[in-house]
């Protein structure tokens, strides 16, 4: 488990605060102070760092100040934006952690489609003010998960297939860089900048505001949620694989490996057995919807079959409840070029004899609009992939922290072994304890050229770090 190097003791650091304080329409905290212990924590349980200081922004210009602060004072900066990240980047020892969850407005431009978002907003946040307008943007699946984080290093969701990734849906960000000035990046303005941060994650500054366009999706859309019998999940495996081949791009599914949870809405007989369910939407004309999905659905068969029409709203927020702030948590991924049979193998193994029963095994399906995009097109890198596999070790016991992280570890380092595997996922990054140059391919060097150019001293490095020198990883 990597920590990070305190860089300041905060009592060296009280005595030139208070003019940070005066700067500041926010609020700084300390550790002794009565809510530092509420604002440092985060999604993951498993994270328990302490900055020195904690800078409570309520605007760009609050950001500004707290960034002029660290390059002062020779601090190096963390990001909280919605605190989701498993790896816990939002916060380090010793650093300053720039808090920016009351900076979560969403403003939506209904004529030009576009929607302008600030750095502390969630998912939830944005798809309240979008589906007034029956419109949305491709964000994640999860409606408490942070906007910043999530588009920064991509973005999958729902909407991928149809409409790419959240960060190809950006057309402009204000950002503060490491000198403490605020840049505007698009296609047009600052283009370097707004290629790297279109999957290069948090490495080049703090962003205020993030621009998407917008599609028109909802209210109403079809979820697919049914569950099987982990003894069938071969076939079904076998099924979704044609299935993907020709789905149109208006229809999505996510397979997970899980065990049934002891809910009412469950058969009792069939609680903590392990089972194989399908999560998907279509938006696509609803009385087709049962169409669509004919070939992955069949009623006498099924566990639980919980499909049907819904509010995109509600899809968005549908799993939130599995994921609470403070459980513990361990997510690591690879890209596959293939869903082979020796991959269904492991999964379905690792399923079995998962030490936690809240632990899932997803197997993302991507390609279309996805990678409609060229590889150099934007920092992202993996966009040739067609499927990604995710092992989501999620348990409740600190106790049982190695049992588990061991169990993620294991199940991906043997799906490495097939030829089918390949890269790494920003936002599934484990405790970020491999090589950043798995995540963006051959376009590592183009974003170490932006880091020497926009935060050559590394200041922005509690991330999957892109560090400021030719060759480092």
């Amino acid at each position: 488990m990597s920590e990070y190097p305190s860089t300041r003791d905060v009592f060296e650091l009280e005595a030139h605060l208070e003019t940070l304080r005066t700067e500041l329409r926010g609020e700084i905290l300390l550790p002794a102070d009565d809510d530092y212990d509420v604002v440092r924590s985060v999604w993951n349980g498993m994270i328990d760092r302490k900055p020195s200081v904690i800078a409570r922004c309520t605007g760009t210009r609050d950001v500004v100040a707290t960034v002029d602060f660290a390059r002062e004072h020779d601090l190096a900066v963390s990001i909280h934006g919605g605190g989701h990240n498993v790896a816990g980047n939002a916060v380090s020892d010793g650093g300053l952690m720039i808090d920016l969850s009351r900076m979560n407005g969403v403003r939506v431009d209904r004529e030009d489609r576009t929607v302008r978002v600030e750095g502390g907003a969630v998912l939830g946040d944005v798809d309240h003010e979008t589906q007034l307008f029956g419109l949305a943007t491709p964000l994640g699946a999860v409606s408490e998960t942070g906007v910043a984080g999530l588009t920064l290093n991509g973005g999958y969701g729902h909407l991928s297939r149809e409409h790419g990734l959240a960060c190809d849906n950006l057309t402009e960000v204000d950002i503060v860089t490491a000198d403490g000035e605020v840049r505007t990046a698009s296609e047009d303005r600052n283009e370097d900048l707004f290629w790297a941060i279109r999957g290069g994650g948090g490495n080049f500054g703090v962003v205020t505001s993030f621009e998407y366009d917008l599609h028109e999706v909802g209210p109403e859309v079809y979820a697919t949620f049914v569950w099987y019998h982990a003894d069938d999940a071969a076939m079904w495996l076998d099924r979704f694989r044609d299935w993907a081949d020709s789905a149109p791009r208006t229809a999505g599914v996510l397979p997970f490996t899980a065990h049934v949870p002891e809910l009412d809405e469950f058969p009792e007989e069939s609680w903590g057995e392990p089972a194989l369910a399908f999560l998907g939407s279509y938006r696509g004309d609803l009385d087709e919807a049962t169409d669509v999905y004919a070939p992955l659905l069949d009623t006498e068969r099924a566990i639980a079959d919980f499909s049907g029409r819904t509010s995109f709203e509600d899809l968005q927020a549908m799993l939130d409840e599995d994921y609470p702030d403070g459980m513990r948590y361990y997510w690591k991924s690879t890209y596959l070029t293939e869903l082979s049979d020796e991959v269904v193998d492991v999964v379905r193994r690792y399923n079995e004899e998962a030490p936690s029963t809240l632990s899932t095994i997803d197997i993302w399906s991507l390609g279309g609009a996805v990678s409609d995009v060229p590889q150099e097109a934007t920092a992202f890198w993996h966009r040739d992939k067609p499927f990604m596999v995710n092992f989501e070790a999620n348990w409740e016991d600190p106790d049982d922290d190695d049992e588990n992280v061991q169990w993620a570890r294991e199940g991906l380092a043997e799906l490495e072994e097939l030829p089918v595997a390949a890269g790494r996922y920003g936002n599934f990054p484990g405790l970020g304890e491999d090589p950043t140059t798995a995540l963006f391919g051959d376009n590592y060097d183009r974003l170490v050229d932006v880091k020497i150019k926009y935060d050559p001293e590394n200041r922005f490095r509690f991330n999957q770090n892109v560090a400021p020198r030719s060759g480092s990883d």
